[in-house]
């Protein structure tokens, strides 16, 4: 696979934990699949309407895959899509920027702008 951004939603104590440790370990749904799931662009709408809606105090990691390695695997999940799954911890040094993922007046998160609009 070629190089793209990836994601991760996660929660504020989640984040908080993260920038204490210097590490992020996963959320407790990745510690006990023994992976952290990331989604690409074209699939983080869906992973938030699906997992986290309407849930506020969200912050949205953004990854580069190359620099993850050999530790990060494109396995199928939902709906037969490949999506990226981290076999390890993510060092902070490897995250791109971390940022609110706010929810709107009718409780939809709000995405940064340049993200695809497919749910």
């Amino acid at each position: 696979m070629e190089s793209q951004l990836i994601y991760k939603i996660c929660r504020d104590a989640e984040w908080k934990k993260a920038r204490r440790d210097g590490v992020f370990r996963g959320a407790p749904v990745d510690l006990a699949d023994g992976f952290i799931h990331f989604s690409t662009a074209a699939q983080l709408r869906e992973t938030a309407a699906r997992h986290f809606a309407g849930e506020a105090g969200l912050f949205l990691l953004r990854v580069e895959s190359v620099t993850l390695g050999d530790a990060l695997k494109w396995e199928v999940s939902r709906g037969g899509d490949l999506f990226p799954h981290l076999y390890g911890v993510l060092p902070l040094e490897q995250i791109i920027s971390a940022e609110p993922l706010p929810l709107d007046a009718a409780g939809k998160h709000r995405f940064p702008s340049g993200l695809p609009d497919r749910t």
